[in-house]
C-alpha cells in the first residue's frame, strides 16, 4: 500500500470512527499533551484517564507542577508505576519555569532536551499541540506498522527501531500531522490490538501483509524471554497507640525511588533486633500476613509484611526528615508504592 493512501485511509476512518473526547483532546496545549503521553507511557488509556484527571486538577500548569513538593506529585502519580516517569516530568516542569518562563517550547530540540521526553514523546506534543510535521512512534504505531509490512524482529532491536522510524517518516503526511497523530494511535489503541485484532473492520486491511498471511498476532515479534528472579523481603507494618504507621521515605534512585514505603529486613526474625538496633524502637509481638507479589519489568518481589505494634517509644525517630508516622485515615498528599498503599488500605480497615 502506498503510504499517500495509507494515510488518507486512516484520515477517513478516524474522521468517522475515532476517538475525539479523550480528556487530554479537550484543550490540547503542550502541557496537557505533554503529561498525558508521560502517563500513557506503558499504560492503557482506561488506566490513565483517572489519573490525568485528578492531576490536572491538583496541578492544572505547568507552574503549579513546578511549585508543588515531589511528595505531592509522586501522591498523584501513585498506582501508576514506573515512577521515574513522575520525577522527570517534575523536574521537566521546572525547567520550563526556569529556562522558559513557564512557556512550554516548541521547537524540537528543546522539548527533546527535558527530563523523560525522547523522539517520540516530542514529535507527539508539537504535533498534537502544536501542529507541527513530526512523526512518533509509540507502541501502538510499532503493532501497526509491522504488522501492515510484516516487519519481522523484535521492536525494540536498533535496526528494528531505525526501520519503523523510516516508515512512520513516509507514513505521516505534512498536512493534518496532529490528526493523523491521534488516529494512527487510535487505530492501533482500539483496532489493531496485541491480542484481538479487529481486521474486519480495519481501514487498512485490504494492504497488510500480516492480515494477507493469517499472522496478525506473530506481528509484532515479542521481546526475548527471560525468566524473571524472584527477590524476598521483610516490610514491617509498626503500629503506635494513635493508630499511626511508621514509614520510610526510599532514595531518590532505585525502585520506588522518593515514595514512601515500610521498613524493609531481609528476614522475619530480624525484624525486632533490626528495630531496636537501626531505629531505637522496641517492638512488641510481631504477626506474618499472606505474602504479596509485587512484579516489576525485570524481577518478582515477595513482600512479607510484618504487622505489629509499637513497645517502647522513642521520640528521635520523628526527628528523621526520611521517617513518618502515617495516619492511615489521614488525606496526607505523599507518594506510596502500590502495594504499600493496598496494605495500608488493610490496616485502616483492620484499625475500624
Amino acid at each position: 500500500m502506498h503510504a499517500t493512501d495509507f494515510s488518507r485511509r486512516v484520515l477517513d476512518w478516524y474522521a468517522r470512527d475515532g476517538r475525539k473526547d479523550l480528556p487530554w483532546q479537550v484543550q490540547p496545549t503542550p502541557y496537557r499533551v505533554w503529561v498525558s503521553e508521560i502517563m500513557l507511557q506503558q499504560t492503557q488509556v482506561a488506566t490513565v484517564i483517572p489519573y490525568f484527571e485528578r492531576f490536572m486538577e491538583r496541578f492544572p500548569e505547568v507552574r503549579s507542577l513546578a511549585q508543588a513538593t515531589s511528595d505531592q506529585v509522586l501522591h498523584y502519580w501513585s498506582g501508576l508505576g514506573y515512577y521515574a516517569r513522575a520525577r522527570h516530568l517534575h523536574v521537566a516542569a521546572q525547567q520550563v519555569v526556569e529556562k522558559f518562563n513557564g512557556c512550554f517550547p516548541d521547537t524540537f530540540d528543546a522539548v527533546v532536551a527535558l527530563p523523560g521526553i525522547g523522539r517520540s514523546t516530542a514529535g507527539a506534543i508539537l504535533s498534537l499541540a502544536c501542529g507541527q510535521y513530526y512523526p512518533i512512534l509509540d507502541g501502538n504505531v510499532k503493532r501497526v506498522l509491522t504488522r501492515v509490512y510484516a516487519l519481522a524482529g523484535w521492536p525494540g532491536q536498533s535496526s528494528v527501531q531505525k526501520q519503523l522510524w523510516t516508515l512512520a517518516e513516509q507514513h505521516t503526511p505534512e498536512q493534518q500531522t496532529a490528526v493523523y497523530t491521534q488516529a494512527i494511535m487510535d487505530l492501533g489503541a482500539t483496532l489493531c490490538t496485541r491480542a484481538r485484532p479487529r481486521c474486519d473492520v480495519c481501514p487498512v486491511n485490504a494492504g497488510c501483509a500480516a492480515h494477507a498471511a493469517g499472522k496478525e498476532t506473530d506481528f509484532p515479534s515479542p521481546r526475548p524471554k527471560k525468566t524473571l528472579p524472584v527477590r524476598s523481603v521483610c516490610m514491617l507494618m509498626l503500629c503506635n497507640d494513635e493508630g499511626e504507621v511508621l514509614l520510610e521515605q526510599r532514595p531518590p534512585a532505585g525502585i520506588w525511588g522518593g515514595l514512601w514505603s515500610f521498613p524493609e529486613f531481609p528476614a522475619a526474625d530480624r525484624v525486632t533486633a533490626g528495630c531496636r538496633e537501626s531505629l531505637g524502637l522496641m517492638v512488641g509481638k510481631t504477626a506474618a500476613w499472606p505474602v504479596v507479589r509485587h512484579t516489576f519489568s525485570h524481577f518478582h518481589l515477595d513482600i512479607t509484611p510484618i504487622y505489629a505494634r509499637l513497645g517502647e517509644y522513642q521520640a528521635a525517630v520523628m526527628e528523621e526528615s526520611d521517617w513518618l508516622w502515617y495516619n492511615t485515615t489521614g488525606n496526607e498528599e505523599r507518594g506510596l508504592a502500590a502495594p504499600v498503599e493496598k496494605l495500608l488500605q488493610r490496616l485502616s480497615e483492620q484499625q475500624e
